[in-house]
């Protein structure tokens, strides 16, 4: 049996999905099916945020979590590795925390160096990063929530480029905007005073959340008719 336990890390997420998801992934979807699951369950927890729906927010954007990792699976991203590279303890842009940027307004992006001593051993602790990097009360939730469409928007243009062309350049911007997607979704959560590591504990208890099966065996028709 795999299962995901609250004080665990961002990678060992990472490597759960992998665990249970890999086979159904690589023999169903192709990479821009994936990214299609991706969106559709990120736009159904802004829906949930238009409609002040707590429980339709946090299961699809946990959902939507999942099918991240997945993709990051297929491209061999280590997300927990490039989300640190990108938020070392410190806002990615202003290289304040908190961020700053709304006071200094700055043209161009600073440089961060990261210390990896400082980085956080679980998932908890890259939401309390988060937190303390973006406060909540900076931004209502409405307004996570655009941020995270937008990201949601410069993932999957990244992903477009690198399938067309094939650079690196393009596989390195895919893993920044995975980093700022994973910010932002950390933003909705403690916005919504969502949990992230206690509820993925609770939806990841037994292997796949809706068959239970190590692999999962959910077929693509199944997965299609999911509302949430």
């Amino acid at each position: 049996m795999a299962s995901f336990r609250k004080n665990q890390s961002l990678q060992e997420f990472q490597k759960f999905i992998g665990d249970v998801y890999a086979i159904p992934d690589d023999r169903l979807y192709s990479m821009a099916d994936m990214l299609v699951q991706q969106q559709r369950f990120t736009m159904r927890a802004l829906k949930g945020i238009r409609k002040q729906n707590s429980e339709k927010i946090k299961i699809n954007l946990l959902v939507a979590l999942s099918w991240l990792m997945a993709i990051a699976n297929r491209l061999h991203i280590d997300v927990e590795k490039d989300v640190w590279k990108r938020f070392p303890m410190l806002c990615s842009y202003c290289g304040k925390k908190p961020c700053e940027c709304k006071k200094i307004r700055p043209q161009k992006r600073k440089y961060v160096k990261s210390d990896g001593a400082q980085k956080p051993k679980t998932m908890a602790g890259f939401q309390k990063m988060f937190n303390e990097i973006y406060p909540t009360n900076n931004k209502t939730l409405p307004e996570y929530g655009v941020h995270l469409a937008e990201e949601m928007g410069e993932v999957s243009e990244a992903i477009h480029n690198f399938l067309g062309q094939h650079k690196i350049k393009q596989l390195e911007d895919i893993k920044l905007e995975i980093s700022d997607y994973i910010s932002c979704s950390f933003g909705v959560a403690s916005s919504a005073n969502i949990d992230v590591a206690k509820e993925l504990e609770k939806m990841y208890s037994n292997n796949c959340h809706v068959c239970h099966k190590l692999p999962c065996v959910c077929s693509f028709n199944s997965v299609s008719l999911i509302k949430t």
